[in-house]
């Protein structure tokens, strides 16, 4: 798989732009703050419709526009197609596949599998569990695309779980009655404790059942995770302790009705402090990915250059799992050999080379290693030349 072609409207800095890339390698060269990211988190944000650099749509189109538009010409075993998504921040993002437009945009997520590498890819070894639970996640809808909507439902869910468990707090005596709006705005009327109880059994069940289908494709996906990501940093830092990929959660069954089994135990055991707390403290949304170098956390432990070992091992070993799944994905190294030594700087570009479609972004051609000399476009005020 590889993209043929990238064309942006009123995307991030970009009024218009458009671009024809090559198999092989393709750096993307010029100045910090001239516009090379943007060109990746475009692609980026075409296979996960999302950004790695913020939450929301709203920065993404360019100051003083209303939308902005992504397209990009996907080729894959000789076929082609053309994937236009219009960002439109406040509403609903639209999707076309060959001019064809589509019920939901997240339809369109599968076309293209991007493996995408940033400095801000420092979080998930430094950063806190949600950054984690974000990497597998969106690998399992990189995957499998239909966890984007158990994703979705699961996130429902617990939003209103969590309302509903707010109205069980403001309910009790000594709560401000100001507070109770909250409460109201989320569609839940004031109600008693015995209704917020029963009503409370009725969500544990839907939290469970989309739960329950999260926790074990997330199982299975560290499963096969593990050795791919101790391979990769045990070449990136071979004189470093093994790098080590555990699941940590309330529940660890061996099939979906065990950790339907085990949710639903472990929320009746902590009713008591969800309900004095008003949030919900059992399920996928609280689990980890412990990640380790030897026997200690990476986590506090790990220097700043094996912190980016262990984040690129992951990424690389997202690749080796897309690429096992049949046709490699297109790798994105934004801004990352910069920050590397000679001989990790080296290693790296010696496991990367062999993919189909490999973009870089530097400041200096010197951060481009030698086994990566391609397809080179400067990038100077906006304006992407081929050089």
């Amino acid at each position: 798989m590889h993209v043929a072609h990238l064309s942006l409207t009123d995307f991030r800095s970009y009024p218009g732009v458009e671009l024809a890339l090559d198999p092989g390698v393709t750096a993307f060269v010029g100045p910090n703050g001239q516009g090379k990211t943007n060109l990746v988190e475009a692609l980026g944000y075409v296979a996960s419709h999302a950004s790695h650099r913020v939450a929301t749509d709203a920065p993404l189109v360019r100051h003083g526009a209303a939308r902005a538009v992504i397209r990009s010409m996907i080729v894959k075993d000789d076929r082609r197609a053309l994937i236009e998504l219009e960002l439109n921040p406040g509403k609903a993002n639209r999707a076309r596949i060959n001019r064809s437009p589509l019920s939901r945009a997240r339809d369109a997520l599968g076309l293209l599998r991007t493996v995408l590498f940033a400095p801000e890819d420092l979080a998930l070894v430094k950063g806190d569990p949600a950054e984690r639970r974000r990497f597998m996640d969106d690998l399992l809808v990189a995957r499998h695309p239909r966890f984007a909507g158990v994703r979705a439902d699961y996130d429902r869910v617990l939003k209103q779980r969590n309302a509903l468990l707010r109205t069980g707090v403001l309910a009790r005596p000594g709560r401000r009655r100001s507070a109770r709006r909250q409460d109201e705005e989320s569609g839940f009327a004031e109600a008693g404790a015995g209704d917020v109880q029963s009503t409370l059994e009725v969500w544990d069940s839907h939290l469970v059942r989309h739960g329950a289908e999260l926790l074990a494709a997330r199982l299975e996906l560290v499963d096969e995770l593990r050795p791919l990501a101790a391979k990769a940093y045990a070449t990136l830092a071979p004189a470093s302790d093994a790098a080590q990929l555990e699941y940590s959660s309330t529940a660890l069954g061996t099939t979906r009705d065990d950790l339907a089994g085990q949710l639903l135990a472990a929320l009746a055991e902590a009713r008591k402090s969800e309900l004095e707390r008003g949030i919900t403290l059992v399920g996928p949304h609280r689990d980890d990915l412990q990640l380790r170098l030897g026997e200690l956390p990476a986590r506090g432990y790990a220097s700043h250059g094996e912190s980016w070992s262990f984040a690129l091992a992951l990424r690389l070993a997202a690749y080796d799992l897309l690429r096992a799944d049949g046709g490699d994905p297109v790798l994105i190294l934004d801004d990352v050999f910069a920050e590397l030594d000679t001989q990790r700087r080296r290693r790296l570009a010696e496991m990367v080379a062999p993919a189909e479609q490999v973009l870089i972004t530097a400041a200096v051609p010197a951060d481009v290693p030698g086994e990566l000399i391609g397809v080179r476009f400067d990038v100077t005020e906006g304006s992407v030349t081929r050089v």
